[in-house]
């Protein structure tokens, strides 16, 4: 007999539809995870309007999620089974902890189907005991920005106490992730928005002080004020890359996450070298950044930002606000 479940699945560019498919079946060393919620990313949005590289249809979207494991495909796995797990969406890293292996890289919601479903199958290694301070929406809202985020400040940029950090576009998940964990660890964060309401928000989370990228001469203002950074957050790119560099204090730290507008017209070199500044670049994390940020979260009893949280039937509604960027924190989606 077949059963079925409800899944978003994406049959064509931007055509969501809330279908029933196939329960999925687990094979050796994989498991099934009963969904009790699922989060949304910048990634799902531009799989779903077609800007995305390797797409295929039909596909069920979807990096982040949490719920129950109901089954597994290997006896050696049963000690799983009725485990309340979240899933780390980074597959096949591969052997090097300096970056992911471009022949066996992935992502959890592409090409493998994703978590917007009442059922996922990943593999074993892959999950996590959920952090037992967390409801389902907040550790469903953890994976993939945290992970990212995480890498970013603890591997790449090695953050440290007292270390003075601006992280620009507060609002998004992995900016918030990237505010609360260097914040825990000691750092005085700085945060970048065109929201004068988002900036208020971030100073409640912990931030030392924000500025609105709207503004003239902000930047010219922060060094006036001799506001100089030894460690710079970035997941825009764009032109604006270029001006941040003016920012970082002798001997900084660039970090670079991703590129929502684009890449640079144009990039001063001699600000690096003068100024003796590294650039890093930064995807996501190996699984030692995974367990070492679920074990961070955990132990300093970390909770997610949330933006607002969906019913299934109304995921559209979230991934329309998510495209919008409307959001602080991260859009959750409940499953069950």
């Amino acid at each position: 007999m077949v059963w079925f479940m409800r899944a978003v699945q994406l049959s064509a560019k931007n055509r969501l539809d809330l279908v029933d498919v196939a329960d999925p079946t687990p094979g050796p060393g994989e498991a099934i995870v009963s969904i009790r919620a699922a989060a949304l990313n910048h990634r799902d949005v531009w799989i779903r309007t077609g800007q995305y590289a390797g797409l295929k249809y039909p596909i069920v979207p979807g990096s982040d999620g949490a719920g129950t494991v109901e089954s597994v495909g290997s006896t050696a796995d049963e000690e799983w089974l009725g485990r309340e797990v979240i899933i780390n969406p980074a597959f096949g890293w591969g052997d090097s902890d300096k970056a992911q292996d471009p022949g066996s890289f992935s992502i959890l919601g592409l090409p493998r189907d994703g978590t917007l479903a009442e059922k996922v199958c990943v593999p074993v290694a892959q999950l996590s005991a959920r952090p037992s301070h967390l409801e389902w929406e907040s550790a469903a809202a953890l994976p993939l920005a945290g992970l990212t985020a995480w890498r970013v400040v603890h591997s790449r940029a090695k953050v440290v106490r007292g270390e003075r950090v601006i992280i620009t576009g507060i609002g998004g998940g992995v900016a918030l992730f990237a505010l609360q964990f260097a914040s825990a660890l000691g750092a005085k964060v700085w945060v970048t928005s065109s929201s004068d309401e988002k900036l208020a928000r971030a100073r409640k989370l912990g931030a030392t002080g924000g500025v609105n990228y709207t503004a003239r001469g902000w930047r010219e203002a922060l060094v006036a004020a001799g506001n100089q950074f030894d460690v710079l957050i970035d997941g825009s790119g764009g032109d604006g890359i270029d001006g941040l560099l003016d920012l970082a204090a002798p001997g900084g730290r660039v970090v670079v996450y991703g590129a929502t507008r684009g890449n640079p017209s144009g990039l001063a070199l001699r600000k690096l070298f003068w100024r003796q500044l590294s650039l890093l670049g930064s995807t996501m994390g190996s699984p030692d950044d995974w367990h070492s940020m679920v074990e961070f979260v955990k132990t300093r009893r970390v909770v997610p930002v949330l933006s607002e949280v969906f019913p299934m039937d109304q995921v559209a509604e979230a991934f329309d606000l998510m495209e919008r960027g409307g959001q602080f924190g991260k859009i959750v989606v409940r499953i069950r």
